[in-house]
């Protein structure tokens, strides 16, 4: 019974007993250090040209449709114009005179035309004639051809560069043709954009536009490269320059952005896509072989805010280390003094063996 009780106090004792803590160490190590920074945005096209008409009407035929590439005057559509009525009746009636005018010329041109072959009147008088007769000529052909450009927008003498046929301006692809046969469209003037029949860009030339918060702009400069990731193209990197950084911020969501632009360096087998969204990596500064350990080892004093790390001394026992940092990638940091690739480092604390099983079980 004596023995049991004995027993009994030492297992109390032994429970109760504070068992040591036992942490991991980890050594300083080489590797290289690269403070990057991200940028959200889009891959579009340098040149995005919107085609829009220089004449109201209805879109009576369209040649293209999204995806097919063009050459510059390429026919994109057809208008057909829809006649303002006063402006037809006015014609019409300009048209009447001047044919009236016309004939009335011929009539006279034609009576002294007999006259001066007689000999009757001298040349000089008969070219005044002759003169009257041209001018008649030229007004009644300018009338009928005011009228056929108010009726169908298009005369017989510059049938070629009609403005009621749509051409392309630039070489490219066609994105997209917001319109179809039958829509109303407003020309482009200086009161209104006017209706866009279709946009054509040239994806052989692609830029990146993105933003970057105000605490990094100060940190890049044109010329830097960019990896740029596309979230729709998986497993592929592309290259990119910057060649922009605007000089003026925006707010969103709180915080001052930077819009940049980056060209891209296009690859022949990927058919990269307008508007895809793209991150780019900026790589800010950059070492390479150089001694870091992890950033979670470091520990800050309040007092002088020097940073420091516990170095193993014997099994188990540590002691304070103040050391001299350099770049930090947010995962590793460099240690430019007061370590050595020998040195042990206090880590995070070991897990008891029958607690870590309990967690597997």
């Amino acid at each position: 019974f004596v023995g049991l009780i004995l027993g009994t106090l030492v297992f109390l004792y032994q429970k109760s007993k504070k068992k040591p803590e036992i942490y991991d160490t980890k050594t300083p190590f080489v590797s290289d250090v690269i403070k990057k920074t991200v940028a959200t945005g889009s891959v579009v096209p340098r040149y995005e040209i919107l085609i829009k008409p220089t004449v109201s009407g209805i879109i009576d035929e369209i040649f293209i449709e999204a995806g097919d590439k063009v050459k510059k005057g390429d026919l994109i559509a057809r208008i057909r114009i829809i006649p303002n009525m006063i402006e037809l009746n006015n014609a019409e009636s300009r048209l009447n005179k001047a044919r009236l005018k016309f004939e009335d010329a011929k009539m006279v041109y034609d009576r002294q035309k007999k006259v001066y072959e007689q000999g009757v009147i001298p040349e000089a008088e008969f070219q005044q004639y002759r003169l009257d007769h041209l001018n008649a000529i030229e007004e009644l052909d300018a009338a009928e051809a005011h009228l056929q450009l108010i009726k169908e927008g298009v005369s017989k003498k510059a049938s070629a560069s009609s403005n009621t046929l749509i051409r392309s301006t630039i070489t490219g692809m066609v994105l997209d043709v917001p319109v179809e046969v039958g829509n109303s469209v407003i020309e482009s003037n200086n009161f209104n954009e006017g209706t866009t029949i279709a946009s054509v860009a040239d994806m052989g030339e692609m830029i990146f536009e993105g933003k970057v918060d105000e605490t990094e702009v100060g940190k890049i400069r044109v010329g830097m490269p960019l990896i740029l990731s596309i979230g729709a193209i998986e497993d592929q990197k592309f290259d990119a320059q910057l060649e922009y950084i605007s000089p003026k911020g925006k707010e969103e969501n709180g915080a001052i952005q930077f819009e940049i632009k980056a060209a891209l360096t296009l690859k022949d087998d990927i058919f990269v896509r307008a508007g895809y969204s793209a991150n780019a990596d900026i790589v800010l500064e950059r070492k390479d072989s150089i001694l870091v350990i992890p950033e979670s080892l470091i520990k800050f004093e309040k007092e002088n805010d020097s940073a420091y790390v516990e170095v193993e001394t014997q099994s188990q026992q540590f002691e304070k280390r103040y050391v001299e940092l350099g770049l930090s990638d947010g995962v590793n940091i460099e240690i430019k003094s007061g370590l050595t690739k020998d040195d042990k480092i206090k880590g995070a604390k070991k897990e008891p063996e029958k607690k870590k099983k309990e967690e597997t079980t």
